[in-house]
């Protein structure tokens, strides 16, 4: 007969996020001066205990003398509470009412806000274990029953020997007084809970550390709400993404190691090994040789515009979903480039740099107003046809050439070829795609037809323009003024010089691939990237993602989510019904889309099914990538 397991589970800091007394001491201490004061002690009272460094029953009594609590500020702090409960704990409530009859919350913190938390996930009143308040006749807290052996140093190992439970017990806690448990053997197992707290003396005593219930579950094989713990989940970014990607990843319970520079093929051959998700901005090139590599990776963010210097067929063969930020710095990139557009036309950066050098230098010459002038611009995307509107705002006259049919905005007048384009504007602003055709797109045969005093800009790709080309032109005066934000070779970190035919030469803007590099841009890449690849991973979602098929799906409620990506040759889709009816499993909801390449399936089904199924289903031929969501 096998063995019945316990498992004991501490309440603060474990069960919840936060110390319930310290709580309770922000609440019945509000408006008292000394508060802030107070507090600190009381933390600090409590952090040495947790430790094992002071007396738990005086470090107790200390507590509540501070705290000057009433009955009356307990419902507040249950209230409280129940916001505060610990993710991972939130995500698997059904493991809780499965197992009620073998978890015990055994805690040194008190019934009274105890229970009313736990109770709501099933846990059984007579399985907690805990101390109890004194009242006074005004209902203040002035102390805890002193019977109760929770109340005593080392209580919970007398709380242990009294229960004498027949069978295996697990211990999962964030203190040393849980340790202490597995210690005295009254425990198979004790696992440092560090999913809201990492206490050093603990965590050099523990044998076992689990960031997250879903860890403790999934190392005891136990059901878990989430195929995988999350904290299993490792991610990797480069060249300096925002602080919200890193915020975004970490809250979800990720490993995250951050890189502030781009990595060359080989060097991200040895990084990205056992990398789940891969952010990167323009310099990282994600190679086919790269992906070979990648034995995890789920996804990859470019955590920018362009997608270029990403392998998606790769990506697609290898079931790894990309996804980028096609929107969030188009104003950035806009505002740069009309800031540009005037600075050149006004010959602003020559003459500023003479004011340094002591030069005065009031002219007019080669000075005009962009009032009137013609906006070529090439390509109208995002970027494109909102700078069209601004400028437009600004008195300039709108042109511009696309090789797709694009509504256009405002005045904007279209063009019928690039040549047409080139040979009527005043100011030429480049903005396509890095795509291999696109390689000098504007070289000398462009730059002959362009006008006599043309201001040009690149704040696209830098491999779009024969830089040798253009700078020939800058030193004949056939273009007044030119600003390049992009470049065919950008260095690696700040630290490699800047090599480029365009340095020293008069009247250009030259800036190191900032045109999305605002605070506002980078924020929103920041956001917006890492919601589309948690989306994907939570519930399935390929919405917006640049390789794979999109799909839209509704929540998952009280099913089980197959995902199920294969090569798009017919007759898959009626393979994986068939599995499902042949174990009899019901479909609750059923989605597909396909592109060229992949089919994606969506099934979602009930709980309960053989497990069977699932080895049959990734048995199919042609399957690239399956995963389950619970």
């Amino acid at each position: 007969m096998e063995n019945i397991k316990y498992f004991i589970i501490d309440f603060d800091s474990t069960f919840t996020q936060v110390e319930a007394l310290d709580e309770l001491g922000d609440i019945s201490l509000d408006g008292d001066p000394q508060k802030d004061k107070i507090l600190k002690e009381i933390v600090e009272l409590t952090n040495s205990g947790m430790e094992g460094k002071a007396s738990f029953t005086q470090n107790l009594t200390r507590r509540l003398e501070l705290l000057r609590a009433n009955k009356r500020h307990l419902l507040p702090l249950i209230g409280r509470l129940k916001t505060k409960v610990s993710e991972s704990v939130k995500r698997n409530r059904e493991f809780f009412k499965d197992f009620s009859d073998n978890i015990l919350i055994v805690s040194s913190g008190f019934k009274e806000f105890i229970t009313p938390i736990v109770t709501e996930f099933g846990i059984k009143e007579e399985n907690i274990y805990a101390n109890t308040f004194v009242y006074d006749e005004q209902g203040n807290i002035i102390g805890f029953d002193k019977n109760n052996v929770l109340c005593l140093d080392k209580g919970k190992i007398q709380q242990l020997k009294a229960l004498n439970l027949k069978g295996d017990v697990y211990v999962i806690g964030d203190g040393y007084t849980d340790y202490e448990i597995k210690e005295a053997g009254l425990a198979n197992k004790f696992y440092a809970f560090t999913e809201n707290v990492e206490r050093d003396a603990v965590l050099a005593k523990a044998e076992h550390v689990a960031p997250s219930f879903d860890e403790f579950l999934y190392q005891n094989n136990l059901p878990m709400a989430i195929s995988y713990p999350k904290n299993r989940i490792s991610v990797l970014l480069l060249e300096n993404i925002h602080p919200e990607a890193l915020r975004l990843f970490k809250s979800e319970g990720y490993k995250v190691e951050v890189i502030s520079s781009g990595l060359d093929e080989d060097e991200l051959c040895e990084r990205i090994k056992n990398v789940s998700i891969l952010g990167i901005r323009s310099k990282t090139q994600l190679t086919k040789k790269v992906l070979e590599s990648a034995n995890k990776l789920i996804a990859v963010g470019a955590f920018c515009i362009g997608t270029n210097q990403i392998d998606l067929k790769s990506c697609l063969q290898r079931g790894v979903a990309a996804f980028n930020a096609p929107y969030s710095n188009t104003r950035s990139v806009v505002e740069l480039a009309i800031g540009q557009i005037i600075m050149l036309y006004r010959n602003t950066i020559e003459k500023s740099n003479k004011m340094h050098q002591g030069k005065w230098d009031k002219s007019a010459k080669n000075s005009y107003e962009i009032r009137g002038k013609k906006l070529g611009i090439v390509g109208y995307g995002n970027i494109g046809s909102q700078l069209s509107v601004l400028a437009e705002s600004m008195g300039m006259e709108v042109y511009y050439y696309d090789i797709v049919e694009k509504l256009q905005l405002g005045n904007a007048k279209k063009c019928s070829s690039l040549n047409e384009l080139l040979s009527l504007a005043d100011v030429i602003s480049l903005h396509v795609d890095g795509r291999a055709s696109n390689k000098n797109l504007i070289g000398k045969k462009e730059f002959d037809l362009m006008k006599e005093g043309v201001i040009f800009l690149n704040l696209s790709r830098g491999h779009v323009v024969d830089v040798p080309v253009l700078a020939e032109n800058l030193k004949s005066g056939k273009i007044l003024g030119a600003s390049a934000d992009v470049f065919p070779y950008e260095p690696k970190n700040n630290n490699e010089e800047f090599i480029n035919e365009l340095r020293g030469l008069p009247n250009v803007i030259l800036t190191p691939h900032i045109g999305g590099s605002t605070e506002e841009a980078q924020f929103n890449i920041a956001s917006f990237v890492p919601n589309r690849i948690l989306d994907y991973i939570n519930t399935g979602n390929t919405f917006q993602s640049v390789n794979f098929p999109n799909i839209q799906l509704p929540e998952l409620n009280n099913a089980h989510r197959l995902i199920h990506l294969h090569e798009n040759v017919p007759g898959i889709l009626a393979q994986i019904n068939n599995v499902l009816a042949k174990h009899n499993i019901n479909i609750l909801g059923q989605y597909l889309k396909t592109n060229e390449t992949v089919g994606y399936v969506i099934t979602d089904i009930n709980k309960e099914y053989d497990k069977q199924v699932i080895q049959e289903l990734k048995a199919i031929n042609n399957t690239i990538k399956f995963r389950i969501l619970y």
